[in-house]
Order: C-alpha cells, then structure tokens, then sequence
C-alpha cells in the first residue's frame, strides 16, 4: 500500500476508485465498506484509494472540545488498512481553509483533478465542504458532468459503522476490553516507547514496562489490570514490510508475541500522582529502554485498588498473574 500525507504527493490516477472516511477504529462495518472497495477495483481493473483526515475534522471544527479520542493513531489505522488489501491511502491534512472550500471546488480539486476518481463508495449522509453543504445529490451530479459514479452505502450500514465506533469508545472506557474487540474484529493495541520508571515493580518481584504514548488523542481503556500479548519492535523506524510511504513509517513487530498484564492508572497504592501505562512482561528479562512495544488488549481482570502497602499489593499482583496464566492456558 503506498501511503500519501499530503493530495499533493498523489499522482493522478486512470480509474481510482475511492471512499472517504475518517474510519477511526476500521472495525467490522468499515472493514465491510472497505472489502467492497477493494473487490470493486480489482472487478474494474482500477485502484483503491481511501482518502482520510488528520487531524480528526472535529479536532479542528471544535478545538476546545478536548475529550474526542480515536481509537487508532494515524500509524495503527495505516497498518490495518494495509492489511485489508488497499492499494493507496491518502491522509490529508484537515484545516479549516480545507473545509472552506466550496462543494463544487471539493469535487473538481480533490476528486477529479488530484485523485482521478472514476466510482466513489459513498454514505448517503456523506456531507463536504464549507459549512457541510455539499451532500450525495451533489456527488451524482457531478459524476454525470466529469465522467464517475456514485455508489451509496444504504443507512443501516451507515447506523451500524457510527454505533459501532460509539460502542467501541464506550467499552474501552470502561475497560470491557472483550466487547470492544468484538466490534474490531481484532485485539485493540497501544503502541508506545519504553521509558524509565521508579522501578518500584522490581522490588516486588513484578517489573514494569513503563509505556509513553506520544499522541494525546489516542483512546486509553478505563483504569484496571488486563491481560496483554506484548510485540516487540523489529526494524527501528523502518517500514513494514511491502508497504510504500511517503513520510510516514510504520514499525515492524515480532511475528511472536509475549504474554503479560497490563496497568492502567495513577498507582495509588505510593500515592501516584499521574496516569501510568505499565506492562509486566512474562518470562522476560531484557533492557528495552527506549523501544517501541505493541500491547494486545485481551482481557479485563479487575479495577484499579489502593491497597494498604506493597505487600498486601504484590500478594493481589500473584493472584493477577496467576489469573492471567489461566486466561492464555484456558
């Protein structure tokens, strides 16, 4: 897949074939638009070609709205998008002069001068450019003047993609980490850097992976301990492997993956004071300050608790070991 961070970096196509969308997540009902997408090109003989935003569009329209949080970085959704057969993603960055544009300028600019779309795989809510205007009726029009066509995704595909992504937030939220993999049809993952920590964990027995996430609109679960399969990184700062990009790199992580138990929260035991992401990696001893790691989120097993000292909390963190080991041997 060749990725584009910019319309600019694209180069017009013969017979593109496109839908636009944020897909935060690219769960089972974006994966359903996307398989018709791709199988449409092949049938075509032409090029699937996703267009998306970034930053999200609400990040812009409404700045002072802090709690939207994506379930995917720009990274995680590239990789899956990938690995759903897609031949070119252009990520766009979404400003405002960007949403000013006319509906009719959308289309010319973007669509049929920058990209060459031939058939484009639309909502019937699909809404574009200044103040929204633009919508599917538009779109119709305009294939029969410039030479493309429009195919509408039905309504009830439309309701089941917008429920999904809102269930999806609202069980991460609450550390229902099952249910939200369900919705994705795979393991919700955090990918971060290792850094340095006060390494208390050592001391009892149980060190941590303390995890930084560099991107502050990425989703973290509710607080709790959960059961996670760790990946290490392969290639530092390379591209996957058959993946064609401009600037942006995605990671490349070991085929085989670790177990361990994952925390979330403020360690209230020492009287925490920031949100903590760790990781107790099983039968692991390396150094990997300053790696990127891959945390699968596969079980949710309690929440977060103060207990009365380090003892008491390194006798409940055997007992979250041993009922993680009975999730991966059950």
């Amino acid at each position: 897949m060749k990725i584009y961070n910019n319309l600019s970096d694209f180069k017009k196509l013969d017979n593109a074939i496109v839908t636009i969308g944020t897909f935060d997540g690219v769960h089972f009902g974006h994966q359903k638009i996307i398989k018709q997408l791709v199988e449409k090109a092949k049938a075509d003989k032409g090029k699937s070609v996703i267009l998306t935003f970034f930053p999200h569009p609400r990040m812009i329209i409404d700045p002072e709205n802090q709690d939207l949080k994506m379930i995917n970085t720009i990274n995680e959704k590239a990789d899956i998008l990938k690995g759903l057969g897609v031949d070119h993603l252009i990520i766009t960055p979404f400003t405002r002069d960007f949403s000013n544009q006319l509906p009719e300028d959308y289309i010319k600019n973007t669509l049929v001068d920058n990209i060459g779309t031939k058939h484009i795989i639309i909502g019937y809510d699909h809404r574009f450019g200044k103040d929204r205007l633009g919508n599917l009726s538009d779109l119709k029009a305009a294939g029969l003047h410039y030479g493309f066509t429009v195919e509408e995704i039905m309504e009830q595909d439309i309701h089941d993609v917008a429920v999904s992504s809102t269930k999806i937030r609202e069980a991460l939220l609450a550390g229902d980490v099952g249910l939200a993999n369900d919705y994705l049809g795979y393991p919700f993952s955090i990918f971060g850097k290792v850094i340095k920590g006060d390494k208390i964990g050592r001391t009892i027995g149980f060190p941590t992976a303390n995890i930084f996430v560099e991107e502050t609109y990425k989703l973290i679960p509710g607080d709790g301990i959960y059961a996670v399969t760790v990946e290490m990184e392969s290639e530092v700062g390379g591209p996957k492997s058959g993946a064609e990009t401009s600037n942006l790199q995605p990671l490349t992580f070991s085929l085989q993956p670790f177990r361990g138990m994952a925390y979330i929260g403020q360690r209230p035991t020492i009287n925490g004071m920031t949100r903590n992401i760790e990781v107790n990696i099983f039968d692991f001893d390396q150094e990997i300050y300053g790696q990127d790691i891959k945390m699968n989120f596969l079980k949710f097993l309690r929440h977060d608790v103060k207990f009365t000292g380090l003892e008491a909390l390194t006798v409940q963190l055997q007992k979250d070991k041993e009922a993680t080991l009975a999730y991966f041997n059950g």
